[in-house]
């Protein structure tokens, strides 16, 4: 794909299923060019599943639909509303919308990815795990919320179960609940599901993050290869957490996306 002259359509606020008891929001960005049976993507925000917004990863989602993908912003209710698995239900309630509505939006149904930050990086991650138990709710049950290949950029692996930690900062605790056990953790954390079903995977992450340990994209990158998975590791020397948020770095890794999902979509 090229870069398409013209500009990017733009929907903000469209109403694309239930969280709960109220409609979830996305914004939806269209390519220049109309088209049909185009790749779609899925961005999805991080903030540590207690806070950020669906206009955290806009830049990306205007720069890929630029290339001719469909994009998907979408919002999630936070750990502050609802704790797991609602975000993951809300997640593929944003799949299915795009599927539900291929034929309008000129959607190739079987070719669609998903992209996330730190907590979203671990939301898409869980979004390609092919389980049917973290359905969405809303208007779109009966259409698939699979995805073909996933972007995860510093995302947690492993939901942790701490012991002896301020509840105010235990980001996994504020979204297991209190009355999570160790065995739900453990179906949260998306390393458990790596096998030879997964799908083609790119991880991106800074060498030096202190939020999201380098470790767990690399015990990931490790479980991909050897059931031979598809992959790619793209380490960012010296780097901290969210180091894309510099434009420099955030258009080399848009630039990564661009050429992982022309690959795999």
């Amino acid at each position: 794909m090229k870069i398409q002259d013209g500009q990017v359509k733009i929907q903000d606020g469209v109403v694309i299923g239930k969280a709960g008891e109220r409609d979830l929001h996305a914004d939806l960005f269209l390519p220049p060019i109309d088209s049909s049976e185009r790749p779609a993507i899925l961005f999805v925000h991080g903030g540590g599943w207690r806070e950020g917004d669906r206009t955290q990863l806009r830049g990306y989602a205007i720069l890929l639909a630029r290339l001719g993908f469909v994009t998907l912003c979408t919002s999630y209710r936070l750990s502050t509303e609802a704790v797991w698995p609602a975000q993951i239900k809300d997640i593929n309630c944003a799949l299915n919308y795009l599927r539900k509505n291929s034929d309008s939006l000129g959607i190739d149904k079987e070719r669609v990815g998903v992209s996330g930050n730190s907590a979203g990086g671990h939301l898409a991650l869980m979004a390609a795990t092919k389980i049917k138990k973290f359905g969405g709710q809303g208007y779109n049950n009966n259409e698939s919320s699979y995805v073909k290949a996933v972007c995860a950029i510093y995302p947690p692996a492993r939901i942790k179960k701490l012991d002896n930690t301020d509840p105010l900062d235990n980001a996994f605790l504020a979204l297991m609940g209190e009355e999570a056990e160790q065995s739900d953790y453990d179906a949260a954390s998306p390393i458990n599901y790596i096998n030879k079903h997964y799908v083609p995977t790119m991880l991106v992450h800074g060498s030096k993050d202190n939020v999201v340990s380098l470790r767990d994209s690399n015990d990931l990158y490790k479980k991909l290869l050897k059931y031979n998975i598809p992959a790619e590791m793209h380490i960012f020397s010296e780097e901290d957490h969210a180091f894309d948020g510099k434009n420099e770095y955030g258009r080399v890794v848009a630039d990564l996306q661009s050429l992982f999902f022309l690959k795999y979509l």
